[in-house]
């Protein structure tokens, strides 16, 4: 009998921090192991991030596809003004409003992207959290 039952699964993945603020960072998380929809996105960062209005960071979670040169932003959240994260606190990422986007399919690269804005604040790294659903 296949395993085909609906079931929620949590990856649980650490992603390095970038402790210079002008610099950026894309790191391999994980691969979706079965077709499946991304429900949540949590970062819990080892240190405060304070946001700023001009010169700060955007964090988010891309989909590479199964040929790795996809994309697709699955969630995405700007460290702007008065957008702050406490360290050691989950802290959700804002999903795509486009349905379509949260849809992946067995062998999906996800990436884990920080990229500055300006001259940037830096990202202490930490914990992504990625809850998923069976299609």
């Amino acid at each position: 009998m296949a395993d085909t039952a609906p079931y929620v699964r949590v990856l649980e993945v650490d992603v390095p921090a970038v402790s210079t603020a002008g610099n950026d960072d894309d790191s391999v998380i994980a691969q979706a192991p079965f077709d499946c929809t991304v429900t949540a996105v949590e970062y819990v960062p080892e240190a405060a991030i304070t946001g700023a209005a001009t010169n700060n960071r955007t964090v988010s979670l891309v989909n590479k596809g199964q040929a790795g040169s996809g994309s697709t932003t699955v969630a995405s959240l700007n460290f702007d003004n008065g957008v702050n994260a406490t360290a050691n606190n989950e802290r959700t990422i804002t999903l795509s409003a486009t349905a379509a986007n949260l849809v992946l399919a067995a062998g999906d690269t996800l990436q884990w992207r920080s990229i500055h804005i300006g001259t940037g604040i830096t990202d202490p790294g930490g914990l992504v959290r990625i809850t998923i659903s069976r299609n």
